[in-house]
């Protein structure tokens, strides 16, 4: 399972990578290896508002569906509509090809509350 260092993490699986006052946003490793084949994401709009830690979104896999949940607050920028497509590039490359949206976000200090790689990697360990 990879847990990539220079990214950050929340206890619902998702991955952010900051960059200039907004971020990139994903499902981690593990996530994708949970949930099995994606075959669906469901997206919000652009522009749309979301808030931490409330939902914004559904990936569907073969066997389930799971929420998406806002890991800080913003406004969608941008969507991966290769994901609609090639949904199979979440399981592929999920810190890749696979990310899901880019959220501009507001008040940098939610980042701070999110999980560092050897923050997660624990998180997991005691989760199980």
């Amino acid at each position: 399972m990879t847990i990539p260092n220079d990214l950050k993490y929340t206890k619902d699986h998702e991955w952010v990578k900051m960059h200039d006052g907004s971020v990139t946003v994903g499902i981690t490793d593990y996530a994708q290896k949970e949930l099995g084949d994606i075959v669906f994401v469901e997206f919000p709009e652009l522009n749309d508002h979301i808030t931490k830690d409330e939902p914004f979104g559904t990936i569907e896999a073969v066997k389930t569906v799971a929420d998406l949940f806002a890991p800080l607050s913003g406004e969608i920028i941008n969507i991966n509509d290769e994901i609609e497509d090639a949904p199979d590039f979440v399981n592929s490359d999920p810190y890749g090809d696979g990310w899901l949206v880019k959220i501009k976000i507001p008040d940098e200090s939610e980042w701070n509350l999110l999980m560092s790689a050897s923050d997660y990697e624990n998180y997991l360990k005691n989760d199980s």
